[in-house]
C-alpha cells in the first residue's frame, strides 16, 4: 500500500509517499512560493535531491507537477498514478464538528467550510491541497487529519472561555487547540521508549517550532493544550503573539487605526519573536543575533524559555505530576541550551538534566537527556507529523 501524504500552506505544499508495508519515505518534496513569483519545486526521489524551478499559480497545479515528479519516467518511484492506494492531508481545524480522522466526502466538505472562519490564516490552504488532489485525482480514496481531534479529550473546565454561554454555545467559541498530530506522534514514541501503554503515564509534550504548544497528556488523552480557538494563543512563537491582555486588541485598533481582523493578522504575522527582536523568527538568525549581543534578540529567547517554563510547571499541576517530558519541533529538537534552562531550577519538581547527554545529542535520534535520579524522565524526540498521518490514513481505508 502507498499512500501520499500532502500538507499545504498558503503558498508551499509539502509531500511525502510513503510505502506501507514498512512505513518507508520512498519520495518526498515542497513545492515552494505558490502562485507567487520565483516557484520552484525541491523533492528526493531515489535518493537523489533536486530543485527546479517552475510556475505553480496554484495549488492544482502544484501537485499535478508534484504528480508527474513521482511518475516520471526516469527519476520517478511509481509506475503510474494507480499505485497510490490513498491521499492523506493535514487539516489544522476540525472544530466542534470532527473529533477524529475521516474519509473525505461531499458531507465533509460541506462542514470543513464552516470552520474556515475559525483558522483563516490556515484553513483557505489546507482546503485548497484538498480540492487541488481531489480535482487531479478523484477516484482516489482521500482522507484528512485534523491538528485539533486529539485535543478534544479536553475537559469543558480546561477547553471553556469565561465569556456568556449563550455565546460559546451560539458561535463556538472555545479552545481546540493545534500541533495535536506532532503530540499525538511523540506521545506514541516515548511510551515505546519507556517500554509502556500511553494509557498508564503522563506526559507533557513540548512541540517548539515557527509555531508552538505544549500539551498536558493524562493516560492517553490530551486534557489542555496551549493554543486555543485558533493557534495564536499560548507561547511567543515566530511571529505570533502567544498569550495577551485581549484588551490589547481595541487598544492597538484605536492607536494603530486598524480593524480588530487587522489587529488579529498583526499579531499573527508580525509580532512573537520577530516583532520583539527586530531580527527575525528564525531561531538560527535570532542565535546569531545573540552572540553578537543583540539585547532585543536575547529577550525574545528568554520570553519563550520563560513561557515554557511556566506551562511545563502548571501542567505538572495538572496532571499532578508527569511520567515524562518531551521535547519536540525544529526548536525543541536542535536548541539544547533553551530545553536545559526551560527545566533549570526544577530539580523540586524532580527533573534533573544531564547536560552532557543534552548538549551532545545525535542529530535526528530519540534519546533521553535526563539523569538517572530524576523522578522525571526528560526526552528529545523527533517528530514525524507525516507518518501518522499515513498510519491514519492506512486505517481508516482499510476499515472503510
Amino acid at each position: 500500500m502507498k499512500i501520499l501524504v500532502i500538507n499545504a500552506g498558503s503558498s508551499s505544499l509539502k509531500f511525502q509517499l510513503f510505502d506501507m508495508t514498512n512505513e518507508k519515505v520512498i519520495a518526498k518534496g515542497n513545492c515552494e512560493k505558490i502562485g507567487l513569483e520565483g516557484s520552484f519545486i525541491g523533492y528526493k526521489t531515489n535518493g537523489d535531491k533536486k530543485e527546479v524551478m517552475v510556475a505553480l499559480p496554484n495549488h492544482t497545479i502544484a501537485i499535478q507537477k508534484v504528480f508527474n515528479i513521482l511518475t516520471d519516467a526516469k527519476e520517478g518511484v511509481i509506475k503510474s498514478l494507480d499505485e497510490i492506494t490513498a491521499v492523506g492531508h493535514r487539516f489544522v481545524q476540525g472544530g466542534w464538528l470532527f473529533d477524529k480522522s475521516v474519509v473525505i466526502d461531499e458531507d465533509v466538505l460541506k462542514k470543513l467550510d464552516e470552520l474556515v472562519e475559525l483558522s483563516p490564516l490556515h484553513a483557505h490552504a489546507n482546503m485548497a491541497g484538498v480540492k487541488g488532489c481531489l480535482s487531479v485525482i478523484p477516484n482516489v480514496p482521500q482522507t484528512i487529519v485534523f491538528d485539533t481531534s486529539f485535543h478534544a479529550t479536553m475537559p469543558a473546565k480546561a477547553y471553556m472561555y469565561g465569556i456568556k454561554y449563550e455565546d460559546y454555545e451560539k458561535f463556538h467559541i472555545r479552545k481546540y487547540g493545534a500541533h495535536g498530530t506532532s503530540h499525538r506522534y511523540v506521545m506514541g514514541e516515548v511510551a515505546k521508549l519507556l517500554n509502556k501503554d500511553p494509557k498508564d503515564l503522563k506526559i507533557i509534550t513540548v512541540h517548539l517550532g515557527n509555531g508552538s504548544s505544549i500539551t498536558a497528556i493524562d493516560h492517553g488523552k490530551s486534557v489542555d493544550t496551549t493554543m486555543g480557538l485558533t493557534p495564536l494563543e499560548g507561547l511567543i512563537m515566530g511571529t505570533r503573539s502567544g498569550d495577551l491582555d485581549p484588551a490589547v486588541v481595541g487598544y492597538l485598533s484605536e492607536k494603530k487605526g486598524m480593524t480588530a481582523q487587522e489587529v488579529v493578522t498583526y499579531l499573527n504575522k508580525e509580532c512573537g519573536i520577530m516583532g520583539v527582536s527586530g531580527v527575525s523568527s528564525d531561531m538560527r538568525e535570532l542565535n546569531d543575533a545573540i552572540k553578537a549581543g543583540n539585547k532585543r534578540a536575547r529577550l525574545a529567547l528568554d520570553m519563550l524559555i520563560y513561557r515554557v517554563k511556566k506551562y511545563i510547571g502548571a501542567y505538572l499541576a495538572v496532571l499532578g505530576g508527569a511520567d515524562a517530558i518531551v521535547f519536540t519541533g525544529g526548536i525543541g529538537e536542535h536548541q539544547e541550551d533553551l530545553r536545559e534552562l526551560a527545566l533549570e531550577g526544577m530539580e523540586y519538581c524532580g527533573i534533573e538534566i544531564d547536560k552532557d547527554k543534552n548538549n551532545n545529542l545525535p542529530r535526528g535520534t530519540s534519546e533521553e537527556i535526563s539523569t538517572r535520579n530524576s523522578k522525571v524522565r526528560v526526552f528529545r524526540i523527533p517528530t514525524d507529523e507525516e507518518l501518522l498521518i499515513a498510519r491514519d490514513t492506512k486505517s481508516l481505508i482499510e476499515n472503510k
